[in-house]
């Protein structure tokens, strides 16, 4: 087992404990390089890879002359947490890897909400899956009211057995039912398949419409020509709020604000497209990999 993981971080720590208690030998690597971890792997001709998604991102980006220097052919489960996983990323990785993807869901507050098997992520890319052994999902609208029904978009909140007590200032997540808020809106799939669809407090309302940054971001993260990307909304005199997206371009790419705007236009409704790119040589994120919004200007270009 090659860890690459935060043991700060949950899911690093909680899988350490797992190998551990197993009797598994486990490398953990102190800092993140993606070469190195390739490497580990084929060394120690490791079964299992605990990782984050960015991870992942920057081990495909070295390139397939690189990646097939090193024998993976043990690799029989890579598990993922931290952060959200793009269908490109996910379809990339099982590309590359084989079907091996198990994608995590869950926070410090709820624990493992759910989890996608390789199968699941081959049928729905980006998914988190179904909710395991004692673990219950639940939507429910802002009155408070159960959702149901095919791709319809709630407030996800979840039940099981290993919940948190609360914050230390006294503070506590929102209950209903039983049901824990996670603070992120979701919706069921034809398959059943739970999909994230961001936070419930990203939403951005422009000229009076909803729009999620995930859908627009996971949308942009498939071109060819960008490598990162994360989308906000800041402060419109006529619509309230615009869209404004931050790219990250590949390597040897030159792409245009036209160009950015154009591939949200052909795939998403007009409302959805970001009226400013900035373009950036990366993106402000935590040691999990998870995307620091407030970081991003939001003010005068």
């Amino acid at each position: 087992m090659v860890i690459v993981s935060p043991i700060f971080h949950s899911t690093g720590f909680a899988l350490w404990g797992v190998g551990t208690a197993l009797g598994n030998k486990t490398v953990v690597m102190r800092r993140s390089d993606p070469e190195k971890t390739l490497a580990a792997l084929a060394e120690h001709k490791a079964e299992v890879l605990v990782a984050v998604p960015t991870m992942l991102h920057r081990m495909l980006a070295l390139g397939p002359d690189v990646i097939k220097k090193y024998d993976t052919s043990a690799l029989r489960i890579i598990v993922i947490a931290g952060s959200a996983l793009s269908p490109a990323l996910s379809e990339a990785v099982q590309d590359t890897f084989g079907d091996v993807l198990y994608n995590l869901y869950g926070s410090t507050e709820v624990a493992v909400a759910s989890v996608a098997q390789p199968k699941e992520l081959r049928l729905a890319p980006g998914t988190v899956g179904r909710p395991p052994v004692t673990s219950r999902l639940a939507l429910f609208d802002d009155e408070g009211r159960r959702i149901s029904g095919t791709n319809v978009r709630g407030r996800l909140f979840v039940r099981n057995g290993a919940p948190f007590e609360g914050y230390t200032d006294g503070r506590n997540k929102e209950i209903i039912d039983g049901y824990m808020s996670t603070g992120d809106m979701a919706r069921f799939d034809e398959h059943g398949l739970l999909h994230i669809d961001g936070r419930d407090d990203d939403m951005i309302v422009s000229g009076g419409e909803n729009v999620y940054p995930l859908e627009v971001e996971n949308l942009l993260a498939e071109h060819p020509d960008i490598d990162d990307v994360a989308v906000i909304g800041v402060d419109d005199d006529e619509f309230g709020k615009r869209l404004r997206a931050f790219i990250v371009a590949a390597q040897d790419a030159n792409p245009s604000p036209e160009d950015i705007k154009a591939h949200v236009k052909a795939n998403l409704a007009r409302y959805k497209v970001p009226r400013d790119v900035v373009f950036v040589d990366e993106l402000p994120r935590n040691p999990t990999g998870k995307l620091v919004r407030r970081q991003l200007p939001a003010g005068p270009l």
